[in-house]
């Protein structure tokens, strides 16, 4: 059957817009279809951890968000724990950048937009069905369309989700936040000694420097609200600014404001068919340690050339399901980590003490290694069986003869990095690009790496190297 659309993606934010460019890349046809009419300003995510700055390098974007936002660099980031950063981190991009959702999301969407991706506001997804050749989607407003796939990247009440009858089980909130961005009347002297003395009994607080001369205000809500989509009033805001740090600082003309809980949810599964789920509508959390944003677009990353080698007709049998069994347990160990967070965060004597105890704990080198590689992402490998350390990691950087490694990815294409110069990829050519370079920070004779970075074979064997393409690329051609 015929398709004029490949892969119709629900949700035009930071996660939808990089899985929409990443599908570009491959030439599949690709519609956004995005409920609202114009981007939003909120900013709820902050900016981007170590491994999505590696994402961004990959594919020629780095440049582009650091022209416009600052570097940070912190370990752990922890429960409010925050520690130099450690050394000997497996990365050549030790450090975050500090872009609001805002910002992140408008670099994506020119990216996307420019690769070719028809991006439509406005749509609201209201109805879905598939069959073995596709699935029809119905608006609002009665339009139908019809796909190959459907992704949805339509948040925490994910429509697709739900049409799709994917399971959501986990935990509803305990507590509740307030989030906003406004003025203020107080200086900031003022404003410093407040948070201070707020934060010797309770770190789920802060008023700071936003953009555009407004302020990013935080603080604890009165109780957890019955209806999570009633915005929170500016009033809201005053009464609980007053009542834990003795004045509302004169806040003043919002910009937006929001609030967030500390549910933990995680659909049981991140396919069904031809529909598959990526960013919030597969996993909610709390946002602490800022990983949400991060965590969708390495979703979105997993998948783009996967779904794209679907399209072109060479996806090998069960490829598809590798993004489930990848990225499952990504997600569940991120909420993990951010309950344990939200624990640390409690304003209780027994969240103090043992906030105080993780403290002296992080102080070590090695915990504070791996609390900051489970933060950042930079410390994940996917399972794909015994091998060489380097199997199912992402590679870092590498310096090679010619530039660096990421250079040579922005096309989406996999390839061999070889300092043997006697291995090929022929058969596979128009998938994998062979790399032949003495690349001395390479550990092992060659590597065949996914156009997601994750090393899928090590080694100088040819025969072997045949049987990594044949698993992971499908059948030669010619």
């Amino acid at each position: 059957m015929s398709h004029t659309i490949d892969v119709i993606i629900t949700g035009g934010g930071p996660t939808g817009l990089m899985l929409a460019a990443e599908l570009r890349l491959h030439d599949v046809r690709v519609v956004v279809l995005e409920r609202l009419a114009e981007q939003t300003l909120q900013s709820r995510g902050q900016g981007l951890h170590a491994r999505s700055v590696e994402v961004m390098a990959q594919r020629g974007l780095l440049d582009t968000f650091l022209a416009e936002n600052e570097k940070f660099q912190a370990g752990g980031l922890f429960g409010g724990i925050a520690k130099p950063w450690p050394e000997g981190m497996d990365t050549a991009h030790p450090f975050g950048v500090a872009s609001p959702q805002p910002n992140t999301e408008r670099i994506l969407n020119e990216r996307a937009l420019a690769l070719g991706a028809d991006m439509r506001r406005g749509s609201t997804v209201v109805g879905l069905s598939q069959d073995e050749d596709g699935v029809d989607v119905e608006l609002a407003d009665g339009t139908r369309l019809r796909s190959r796939y459907l992704v949805g990247a339509d948040g925490g009440r994910s429509t697709v989700r739900k049409l799709a009858g994917i399971g959501f089980p986990g935990t509803a909130a305990t507590v509740e936040t307030l989030l906003g961005e406004m003025e203020v009347t107080a200086d900031a002297e003022t404003i410093a000694a407040a948070t201070a003395e707020v934060h010797k009994t309770q770190l789920r607080f802060g008023v700071q420097p936003g953009t555009n001369g407004l302020c990013r205000v935080v603080v604890p809500a009165d109780g957890v609200s019955e209806d999570r989509t009633t915005e929170p009033t500016l009033d809201d805001f005053k009464k609980q600014l007053r009542a834990f740090a003795g004045t509302d600082f004169g806040v003043h003309s919002p910009r937006w404001l929001s609030r967030f809980g500390d549910a933990t949810r995680q659909a049981e599964r991140y396919r069904a068919g031809r529909v598959f789920l990526v960013g919030d509508a597969a996993h909610i959390h709390p946002p602490t340690g800022g990983q949400g944003l991060n965590l969708g677009v390495q979703d979105a990353f997993n998948l783009g050339w996967k779904l794209a080698a679907a399209v072109n007709g060479w996806a090998p049998e069960g490829l598809l399901d590798t993004y489930h069994t990848e990225r499952h347990p990504v997600g569940a160990r991120v909420l993990d980590n951010t309950r344990a967070q939200i624990t640390l965060l409690g304003a209780d004597p027994g969240a103090t003490a043992l906030r105080e105890i993780f403290s002296r704990l992080m102080d070590f080198e090695e915990v504070n290694r791996y609390i900051t590689g489970m933060i950042t992402a930079v410390d994940i490998r996917y399972d794909f069986g015994e091998g060489h350390d380097l199997l199912g990691r992402r590679l870092r950087d590498l310096e090679l003869k010619q530039g660096r490694l990421y250079e040579r990815m922005h096309t989406g294409r996999a390839l061999l990095l070889d300092r043997t110069g006697q291995l090929s990829v022929n058969g596979w050519s128009d998938r994998v690009d062979h790399v032949p370079d003495p690349a001395e920070e390479l550990p092992v004779p060659a590597a065949l790496i996914r156009p997601d970075g994750h090393v899928v074979w090590t080694g100088d064997a040819q025969e072997s190297l045949d049987a990594a393409l044949h698993h992971w690329f499908g059948t030669p051609t010619g």
